[in-house]
């Protein structure tokens, strides 16, 4: 039996695709430093950290590798995804709200790591998730 989701359980999912950063060139692909960048962003804002998994691609010739990491929060969790080559990174916040409001945190974490990564073009999109209501869905899959 499916029971329908309660206000409480609503959770915040940002996403953004930041074109062209301008922070220094070796951070995209720095795992050590993008670990440390994520956690301390995740801990000013608030949140906890349960978790983390890191990884660095290799290099394609004179090409740095990109780095895809996820922290994993009480909350739920944050992700990136660089491509250096591209001057690309790639955001996912997700919070839920279970046992507090944690929309502000999921807002202020954003906000951090597109300053950190200086981008001069930004793309992001907001879902509620849970959320009771159509106008709150982005789209229906498998209909």
């Amino acid at each position: 039996m499916i029971h329908a989701p309660t206000a409480s359980m609503q959770g915040l999912h940002l996403v953004a695709d930041l074109q062209g950063c301008a922070c220094a060139p070796g951070l995209l692909s720095d795992v050590a430093a993008l670990t440390q960048q994520l956690r301390s962003a995740v801990l000013a804002a608030g949140l906890t950290v349960v978790g983390e998994a890191f990884h660095r691609f290799p290099d394609n010739g004179a090409q740095p590798g990109g780095v895809t990491g996820t922290v994993l929060l009480a909350e739920s969790h944050v992700a990136l995804h660089t491509w250096p080559e591209f001057g690309v990174v790639t955001l996912d916040v997700y919070v839920c709200n279970y046992s507090a409001d944690n929309t502000g945190r999921a807002e202020q974490l954003m906000a951090t790591l597109v300053t950190l990564f200086q981008p001069v073009a930004l793309s992001s999109q907001r879902l509620l998730r849970c959320a009771q209501g159509a106008e709150n869905r982005s789209s229906e899959l498998g209909t």
